[in-house]
């Protein structure tokens, strides 16, 4: 049952699928292999933010954004660890393939919110599970990209003479065989959150924390590529997503009350981070708290100030859903979440100075989310509170890539014949995260990928 093929993509997330529909289209044959019995992974069960800049939606709504602007923000939101090169060909591509979402048939919503590592708001929303669905969609009516689900990659094969990466080993019912690809292989089969002992590995801290994420994670495609040499990088920035319910098992979406104008508290009462940072980095002084569960403390402005487009700011349906903790005094809401009242009072009262004063002493807090947004005072009732804790969505760690998505090995050189995209690929974040740039850079770097892919095999048909 050894089949051959042009181009051979493993994850059917949309990295894969933007992959490709791009070789696709190109005229090139695919088989893209999916472990699960149904392709999305993880892609599909997202936040369906975007992070796009000077688009026609943000020039809707008066925003002014520009791809330079989005460069500097995701070199500063990842602290600088992250690779120039890489940030580059996101900002440098996101535009345009922000475009050819919308011509394959993704719908954006409207509205443009702030969120994580933003300077001006830049999330784009749309439904995640039917963006999978419809670039997997376009990507069949090609006639030649062929899904075989229930298919999982086991090992990647080598040319004999040359090394070069020329397919792959799958499983799909108890029965081996081979899987070739004349452009080589692409990797996009997602991260390893599913997989403990690795999460253990790399950050022992998240042993407690929650995780979530495609079923499919347990880093398959990672363990190919080191098995012949890939190098990998960020390994060390695994963090957890503040925000998430840390008893409800049926919303797997963070809140971001913080980015509105909550602030967060610990067991004590106490504010105990700059609420504007990164969700990542939230996530991190967040599970450093006694028992790594916290609160974000609102009032009703704030309450009515989220978008119930953006699922992370969409305050009013935690509360109708019963998630948030309501009060109409703050020493009522510190008995019902148990804290000291006189504590939370004092932490609330303090704030609202500093707020009024335009200063935070204590750590800095100076916008509602990185540099965006005016600090609000914590005064109209009734109070809310929304359990926190965080929660592992993705790792955002992975294979050393260069710019064209060629998968480095432990001395820089291209592994000839492998890429990878998506989240199984480190080097864009860096440090920390900024809102959307997971589910952009799985369709930017996938496209860019099976370009590169296709790039090699002209050069060495010529």
């Amino acid at each position: 049952m050894d089949l051959q093929t042009e181009l051979v993509i493993v994850g059917g997330g949309l990295a894969g699928f933007c992959a490709a529909l791009e070789a696709a289209r190109a005229g090139h044959e695919v088989i893209l292999l999916e472990k699960q019995a149904e392709t999305g992974g993880s892609s599909a069960m997202s936040g369906g933010c975007l992070a796009f800049a000077g688009t026609d939606l943000q020039r809707a709504n008066g925003i002014e954004d520009s791809s330079e602007l989005l460069f500097n923000d995701l070199r500063e939101v990842g602290q600088f660890e992250n690779d120039e090169a890489l940030v580059r060909v996101y900002a440098d591509k996101q535009l345009d393939t922000y475009e050819w979402l919308k011509q394959a048939g993704v719908q954006f919503g409207g509205h443009i919110e702030a969120s994580s590592g933003q300077s001006v708001p830049r999330v784009h929303n749309v439904d995640p599970a039917d963006t999978v669905r419809i670039i997997a969609a376009r990507a069949r009516e090609t006639g030649k990209v062929r899904v075989l689900a229930s298919t999982a990659a086991q090992r990647l094969i080598r040319n004999a003479a040359s090394g070069r990466v020329e397919g792959v080993t799958v499983l799909q019912d108890g029965e081996a065989f081979s899987v070739r690809g004349r452009l080589g292989v692409l990797l996009a089969s997602g991260g390893f959150c599913r997989n403990a002992e690795l999460v253990h590995r790399y950050a022992p801290q998240y042993d407690a924390a929650v995780f979530i994420g495609g079923e499919g994670n347990v880093g398959d495609g990672l363990k190919m590529a080191w098995q012949i040499g890939a190098d990998n990088r960020d390994m060390i920035y695994i963090k957890g997503t503040y925000g998430k319910h840390p008893t409800d098992e049926t919303n797997h979406h963070s809140c971001l009350a913080v980015y509105k104008g909550a602030i967060a508290v610990n067991q004590d009462g106490r504010r105990f981070v700059d609420e504007s940072i990164s969700y990542k980095l939230l996530g991190d002084a967040c599970i450093r708290q006694p028992y790594g569960a916290t609160y974000q403390i609102l009032d009703r402005k704030i309450l009515e100030s989220g978008d119930n487009l953006t699922r992370i700011l969409d305050l009013e349906r935690r509360l109708e859903e019963g998630l948030m903790i309501e009060a109409d005094t703050l020493e009522q809401l510190a008995a019902l979440i148990e804290v000291p009242a006189q504590a939370l009072l004092d932490t609330v009262n303090a704030y609202n100075g500093y707020v009024s004063a335009g200063s935070d002493p204590e750590f800095g807090r100076q916008h509602l989310v990185h540099q965006y947004g005016d600090l609000v005072r914590i005064e109209q009732g009734p109070f809310y509170a929304y359990p926190s804790t965080a929660a592992v969505f993705g790792t955002y760690c992975g294979l050393c890539i260069d710019p064209g998505m060629r998968v480095l090995d432990v001395y820089g050189d291209a592994l000839e014949g492998l890429y990878a995209a998506g989240e199984i690929v480190g080097g864009l974040h860096g440090a920390a995260y900024m809102t959307g740039t997971a589910l952009g850079k799985a369709a930017i770097f996938g496209r860019v990928a099976a370009r590169t892919a296709m790039a090699a095999a002209s050069r060495e048909a010529a």
